[in-house]
């Protein structure tokens, strides 16, 4: 427990402690000038490889490996740790300073689209493909895309947080958000019980947007310790799903965009052209030095 009272105004006074100490602030807009590069392809995506901006990258993977040639992309990193976020030509295309962001320069105007889930209807309504166009399928698409974006931040801005970031181990904290964090995947295991995929027998953008999150937390990439502190191994549906997502070549491809940590065969800090992926993971880069 602690004495801390809280006055009655609060003021930012000093960092606040964690891993992201030194890039939390209580302001938006741009903290320095520096405009985004911009690479050959129609679609411009500014991300970094963590849940949210994997949802992007995988996607457009999907999409090229769907046949639809016009999705090609350049991905360019944005070291949030740096504080490339806060950078003029990012704000410009985010105001709220997250990724991913997207730019769209097939037309006469670019069109800017910010939060990964209006990217993911955005793409999915621009090529026809992993969202329904109608009806109830749409429907139930919809609404399981949006409740991953409500609830992801229990289980990443609290779970997470508390358990692998925090400057301490708060139990009261951990345990509120674990809490919730394993009915989350009690409500996927559920579902996935008499469903392949989320919303049924086809994949979408709500497996899209829910796997790097979840199926994350479930194979044990996201938070060291998380899914045997979580025993993520009992939602045995959740893991099936998890894995026979896992195992998409374009999710294999997707995942590793813009990843800047980790093991050297699995990090892609650009992506301009699919034969990257053989060609400038970061394991090639450093042997060709």
């Amino acid at each position: 427990m602690t004495d801390y009272v809280p006055p009655r105004v609060w003021t930012w006074d000093q960092p606040s402690g964690g891993q992201f100490a030194s890039i939390n602030r209580p302001l938006a807009g741009p903290t320095h000038d520096q405009a985004l590069p911009v690479g050959i392809h129609p679609l411009q995506l500014y991300s970094l490889a963590t849940p949210n901006g994997q949802k992007v990258s995988i996607l457009l993977e999907e999409l090229l490996a769907a046949g639809h040639a016009d999705a090609e992309y350049d991905a360019w990193p944005i070291r949030i740790g740096e504080g490339d976020q806060f950078s003029s030509g990012f704000v410009d295309v985010n105001p709220n300073s997250k990724i991913p962001a997207l730019v769209d320069r097939s037309g006469t105007e670019p069109v800017r689209v910010f939060e990964s889930g209006a990217i993911l209807v955005y793409l999915a309504e621009k090529f026809g493909a992993f969202l329904p166009t109608s009806g109830p399928k749409r429907a139930e698409t919809l609404s399981w895309l949006f409740w991953q974006m409500g609830s992801a931040p229990f289980l990443g801005g609290g779970f997470g947080h508390f358990f692998a970031y925090a400057p301490v181990k708060i139990e009261y904290a951990i345990n509120r958000y674990a809490m919730e964090a394993k009915r989350q995947l009690d409500v996927l295991n559920r579902r996935l019980a008499d469903n392949e995929y989320i919303t049924g027998p086809d994949y979408s953008i709500a497996d899209i947007a829910i796997w790097p999150w979840y199926g994350g937390v479930a194979l044990g990439r996201t938070y060291e310790g998380a899914a045997e502190f979580l025993a993520t191994s009992e939602y045995e549906h959740l893991m099936r799903w998890a894995r026979q997502i896992d195992a998409r070549p374009a999710v294999r491809r997707g995942r590793i965009v813009n990843k800047l940590s980790g093991d050297p065969s699995e990090q892609l800090h650009e992506r301009h052209d699919a034969s990257d992926f053989e060609l400038r993971t970061q394991d090639k880069l450093e042997a060709a030095d």
